[in-house]
């Protein structure tokens, strides 16, 4: 059974926030849109809400999904939402590192592999 995780893209001011993963080992240093996996109980829209809420401590809404979809490994499928900030400000609990990225600043960190077929529209959003 494949299990569903959500991402978020969050926008403010044409840049897009960027997380840098620890854990597991293969994706340390890593890159990614921070999310998580949606408990059966949960739409997609109600596990990026609370999944921002405990990873970066915030509140974002979400403006539409993103095109797509991404395998992880043969167990999971990633889609992600592009979001706005609604209240507080990121502060990461999970990873290390956050940044927010300008469009041309996009190809400067090496992100996860499920996390790329989204960079594409993610470009013509910030263009």
């Amino acid at each position: 059974m494949t299990r569903l995780v959500v991402g978020a893209a969050i926008i403010r001011d044409d840049r897009v926030l960027a997380a840098r993963r620890v854990t597991p080992p293969s994706a340390a240093g890593r890159w990614e849109f921070p999310g998580g996996k949606v408990e059966p109980w949960e739409s997609t829209e109600e596990a990026i809400v609370r999944e921002i809420q405990e990873e970066l401590g915030c509140a974002i809404t979400v403006d539409h999904w993103l095109e797509g979809e991404a395998k992880i490994a043969n167990t999971h499928v990633l889609i992600v939402a592009r979001a706005t900030l609604a209240d507080g400000e990121p502060t990461p609990a999970e990873h290390d590192l956050i940044r927010w990225l300008s469009l041309d600043e996009l190809d400067d960190v090496p992100w996860l592999d499920s996390d790329l077929p989204f960079l594409p529209e993610l470009r013509a959003i910030l263009a």
